[in-house]
């Protein structure tokens, strides 16, 4: 009994080039016979190839783009891969059993007139870890999370991306850029972010001129720590945010120039300058992305360095509140000194959590135009400290006398 070979495709295609080939120095032997040739005289057009789009293998997938999980292998190729699924459907099932009858047990303690808030948080914090555990084994789950169409009002998709957030590089990468360039301790004494804040800015289409060309309609992910040119910042800013709390809580967003790089003429020193303050914003696992309604507070202002200057490192803080503040807005000529630490300090906001984000600029041809049209100041400029000059009282004094 013969066994039918599947042959790949590049073989296929291998074979049927090869008789193209073939067919084609049949006919041009044909022609130089004579016997079948047409008017020899005449000039043969040379043939056009068409260039056809490449068409990835990878369908688009996300939530825009969704698609179902399958099986690897079809049931009984593989016994061991059924018995496994197998497994992990009754260790589910199991462990659902537990979290009803956890969830039994809240409900009866909140009940009695003296609920032990002790005991009620052990239980919950079992909750949990119960409702993460009865689901995490299972591929499909582990294969949506993977593919961006995780569920964020699940516990397991939210501890599946938390777990990829500060175990896969990003953030790492944030942690090593804001030590790395001091933004802490220069911003914060410490920080341990607890969500994943991201910002995005208009893309770049042409940095030829004097002046930078930017889009107004792409915009693309900003790399802790990159330069950015003031042209591309001149409008604020895309914030995308992924939190892991279920419940919603409020947050105050912060974007400083912080105290050593923004200069002081009066004072010959540096200070902090506040570009935007938004407090009392509503986020939680399920909250829209780019988070919405981020400039009614204090507006924001576009990076502006000055010329001579260093680069200047624009960090943006996104910080837990207790409860709904009452801040005023923050005028234009007051934004200079502003305290960081202290209004952290009066306003009870959480310095060691949050969200954190920070990139470099210097000054460009872009920014005359920042502080003409929306500045209405003069463009300030500085240089280098003058060197002192150590020989200054000898000179001119008569040296051998």
């Amino acid at each position: 009994m013969l066994a039918l070979r599947r042959v790949q495709p590049w073989a296929v295609g291998f074979a049927q080039r090869s008789a193209t080939k073939q067919v084609a120095l049949a006919s041009t032997a044909v022609d130089t016979d004579g016997s079948h040739s047409q008017s020899s005289g005449e000039p043969v057009a040379p043939q056009k190839h068409q260039s056809r789009a490449i068409r990835t293998r990878r369908p688009r997938i996300s939530l825009q783009h969704p698609r179902e999980w399958n099986r690897p292998l079809a049931f009984g190729v593989l016994p061991a891969f059924d018995e496994a699924l197998k497994v992990i459907k009754e260790d589910s099932m199991a462990l659902k059993d537990e979290v009803t009858a956890l969830e039994g047990a809240i409900a009866r303690e909140k009940e009695t007139p003296q609920p032990d808030q002790h005991a009620l948080r052990l239980m919950e914090d079992k909750l949990r870890i119960l409702e993460v555990q009865s689901e995490i084994n299972f591929p499909q789950v582990r294969w949506k999370c993977a593919n961006g169409m995780a569920d964020m009002s699940k516990a397991v998709d939210r501890h599946l991306l938390e777990q990829r957030w500060r175990k896969e590089g990003a953030l790492d990468l944030l942690m090593e850029r804001i030590h790395q360039m001091k933004v802490v301790p220069d911003v914060l004494p410490d920080i341990h972010p607890s969500l994943d804040l991201r910002v995005n800015f208009p893309k770049v289409k042409s940095n030829a001129g004097l002046q930078a060309t930017v889009s107004k309609a792409v915009y693309e992910h900003v790399e802790p720590g990159v330069f950015l040119l003031p042209e591309q910042t001149v409008e604020p800013p895309k914030i995308y945010t992924t939190v892991f709390h279920p419940e919603e809580r409020l947050y105050t967003l912060l974007m400083i120039d912080p105290v050593t790089d923004f200069p002081d003429e009066t004072n010959q020193t540096f200070q902090t300058y506040l570009h935007w303050l938004q407090p009392n914003i509503p986020l939680s696992s399920v909250s829209l992305s780019p988070v919405p309604n981020l400039n009614t507070h204090t507006a924001y202002i576009p990076p502006h360095p000055q010329r001579g200057t260093d680069y200047h490192r624009y960090t943006i803080l996104l910080l837990p509140q207790h409860s709904r503040l009452s801040i005023h807005m923050v005028a234009k000529d007051k934004r200079t000194g502003f305290d960081v630490r202290a209004f952290m300090e009066k306003h009870g906001l959480d310095k060691n959590v949050g969200g954190v984000h920070m990139w470099r600029e210097v000054w460009s041809e872009g920014v005359p135009a920042l502080y003409k049209e929306i500045l209405k100041t003069a463009e300030p400029k500085f240089g280098r400290m003058p060197k002192a000059d150590r020989y200054g009282d000898f000179r001119g004094k008569k040296r051998y006398v």
